[in-house]
């Protein structure tokens, strides 16, 4: 069996992203910028042999995926399951808002990132057990092909560690820009390799 390779992106800037909230899964719409980000990725990947292109199903992701897809002429299919983390009550407020109104909880979660579930919400933990078995689906029905998905960053961070053989807790050693791409391989033998994380639409289809 061939190798299994993902195109993992995330969305391009969203409104309202100077203030530094959890967008969680409301449905922030992108920037003027952020589309162009996008448009900017889809040519580069336009180049690649796709088979079909997934996104979460939040208007930020469905964007790219689906100007992605119009290009190539192949499916695009957009999935709740492949959402951000559920952010619950904090969704669309500040940080700072946050920090001075539920001091005890927001240093709760800085100490136990995995676990900490947001009120109303979900946690790190249960977000990937939401987005694992999708993502074997879609390898085991894309084996050998290649295909991209647009995510976001705390969805692509557990897709990313999980190749590493990572744990949860290092969620936030790992940077995904706006409009950023990662490129996975999944081989036959059960084993991963991260070509490419946090890369720009600068970058080959091909990387070295």
């Amino acid at each position: 069996m061939k190798t299994t390779r993902l195109y993992l992106v995330r969305h391009g800037q969203v409104e309202g992203h100077e203030l530094k909230r959890y967008n969680g899964q409301a449905n922030v719409p992108l920037t003027e910028q952020g589309r162009r980000q996008m448009e900017r990725v889809c040519e580069m990947l336009r180049r690649c042999p796709l088979q079909a292109v997934y996104a979460s199903d939040l208007d930020r992701c469905r964007y790219g995926a689906e100007h992605l897809a119009e290009k190539l002429a192949i499916p695009v299919f957009c999935e709740p399951a492949l959402r951000e983390l559920d952010c619950g009550e904090w969704q669309g407020r500040p940080w700072s808002a946050l920090q001075a109104d539920f001091p005890e909880e927001w240093r709760a979660r800085l100490k136990d990132v995995v676990h900490y579930r947001f009120p109303g919400g979900e946690s790190y933990q249960d977000a990937a057990r939401r987005l694992r078995p999708m993502l074997r689906n879609l390898l085991g029905r894309h084996a050998g092909q290649a295909f991209a998905l647009f995510g976001h960053g705390g969805t692509n961070r557990i897709i990313l560690l999980d190749a590493l053989g990572a744990p949860l807790a290092c969620a936030f050693r790992i940077v995904q820009d706006f409009a950023c791409v990662n490129i996975i391989d999944y081989h036959a033998d059960g084993s991963h390799r991260v070509l490419l994380m946090n890369g720009t639409s600068a970058y080959p289809c091909e990387p070295a």
